[in-house]
Order: C-alpha cells, then sequence, then structure tokens
C-alpha cells in the first residue's frame, strides 16, 4: 500500500492553480491552436488550385530573415557602442597608461635587485662547493 500525500487545498494553493490555467496553460493552448490555424490557412492558400506559391515561399522568408536582421540590429548597436566607448577610453588612457608604465618599470628594478640578493647566496654557496670539489678532484688525480 502506498501513502497518499494530503493535497493542500488552502487559498494561495488554489489561487495558484486558478493562475497556473489561466496565465501559462490557456495561453499556450491558444498560441498553438493559432499556429495550427496559420498552418492550414497557408497551406490551403498555397496549394489550391490557383495559388501562388513563389508569393508564399518570399513571404515565407521574409519571415525567416525578420529575427535574423533584428539580432544583427541588434549586434550593430552593441558594436558601435563598444566603439563609442573604446574612443572614449583612449582619450584618457595615454595619460594613465604612461604613469602605469612609469611604476611598473619603477617596480621591476626592484623586483629585480630583490631577486638578485636571492640568489646571491645559494649562487655563493655553489661557487664554494664547486671549488672544494676541484680542490679534491685535484689531490686524488
Amino acid at each position: 500500500m502506498k501513502a497518499k500525500l494530503p493535497q493542500p487545498e488552502h487559498y494561495s494553493y488554489q489561487l495558484h492553480r486558478k493562475q497556473r490555467n489561466t496565465q501559462i496553460i490557456l495561453p499556450m493552448i491558444l498560441s498553438a491552436l493559432f499556429f495550427v490555424g496559420m498552418i492550414v490557412l497557408i497551406s490551403l492558400a498555397t496549394f489550391n488550385q490557383g495559388g501562388d506559391v513563389g508569393r508564399w515561399a518570399a513571404i515565407s522568408t521574409i519571415w525567416i530573415v525578420i529575427p535574423i536582421l533584428l539580432a544583427g540590429l541588434i549586434l550593430l548597436a552593441v558594436l558601435i557602442g563598444l566603439i563609442y566607448l573604446m574612443a572614449r577610453a583612449l582619450q584618457g588612457l595615454p595619460y594613465y597608461t604612461g604613469i602605469a608604465q612609469d611604476y611598473v618599470y619603477k617596480a621591476r628594478g626592484y623586483i629585480v635587485r630583490a631577486a638578485d640578493m636571492a640568489a646571491k647566496p645559494i649562487l655563493a654557496l655553489d661557487g664554494w662547493l664547486e671549488s672544494i670539489k676541484a680542490f679534491f678532484g685535484r689531490m686524488t688525480s
């Protein structure tokens, strides 16, 4: 036996069910019926005797191209906006990039000096060890 979960019957749940039916399911069914009706109407008008298939092909092509054109216009507007913002940024950037380059050059000097200081004891120790190896190497030969 399977236990049945109690169904909520409070006002907000009933309101939700009513809104789901009127705001989601009904518009979906009506739009599906509309599109099926349009397909049937277009098919009857196109494929009847004397139907102008070329005209309907042109109409179909127009309906296919319209979304592509709208997307292209939106993309063009975004591209124009980016170009405008880049032009505005380049007016102020050369001054600030020069300052940034000066700071990076100064930092480079400090970084190279610190790296040399960190490596100096290791290189000195390596040099002493090689000298010792060379000394003992000459003694055994």
